[in-house]
């Protein structure tokens, strides 16, 4: 299932909150019935963070089922977290959400985290983690989108970058754009098993293509 909303006034829904199958982090500054609603869409639990007052909780958290990583003014305190390893980072790149994209399978990061940081987000996620880019951008969490299901990249990605994507995070994958023409798919979206939630500017081409990759 595929939604289209706005978040104040913004079609970049994926810059407001980090989905996985069993729950989605909100800042806690974030608006309550919105909450609940995309939480109600997505059969997640709502968790709330302190994001030190930045309602962006999808450009600075990211995790897979075995960790988050956060920025290390960040707090999150909740018996809603799966058992899940959290990890505040303390790094010059801290927007994890824009500058991680991990599934359980493996995780890719900006190319300007540090060796201590890399280390850390391994231990955190318990995966595999290279650095490296998607589609020549550094911020790979807001040029794809990985569920279960499958993997949305940029179409600036070439066939042989996606391959390795494919090997690497073990899903299909399909190109998109979302908003009517932009590669920032992540930052456009949140999304897993059980639907998707997208900007309202996004086209029936567009959702026609995001389902076909992540449904």
């Amino acid at each position: 299932m595929i939604k289209k909303i706005d978040i104040d006034s913004s079609d970049f829904v994926g810059l407001f909150a980090r989905v996985a199958d069993d729950i989605a982090i909100f800042s806690r500054t974030f608006d309550s019935k919105t909450a609940d609603d995309i939480s109600l869409f997505l059969k997640v639990k709502a968790v709330r963070a302190d994001l030190n007052g930045i309602n962006l909780a999808g450009s600075l958290v990211s995790m897979n089922s075995n960790g988050i990583i956060m920025p290390r003014e960040s707090r999150i305190e909740s018996d809603e977290l799966g058992g899940r390893n959290v990890v505040y980072l303390k790094d010059k790149v801290n927007a994890m959400g824009n500058d991680i994209l991990a599934n359980d399978r493996g995780a890719i990061i900006h190319k300007n985290f540090g060796k201590s940081s890399m280390k850390a987000i391994q231990d955190a996620l318990d995966v595999e983690v290279i650095k490296g880019d998607i589609g020549g951008v550094k911020t790979v969490g807001s040029v794809s989108v990985l569920t279960p299901k499958g993997m949305l990249v940029t179409p600036t990605a070439g066939e042989e970058e996606m391959k390795r994507l494919s090997l690497f995070f073990k899903v299909p994958i399909k190109q998109a754009t979302a908003n009517f023409g932009s590669i920032y798919v992540g930052s456009a979206m949140m999304a897993n098993s059980s639907g998707v939630i997208v900007g309202t500017t996004t086209t029936p081409i567009e959702l026609g293509r995001i389902d076909e990759a992540l449904s």
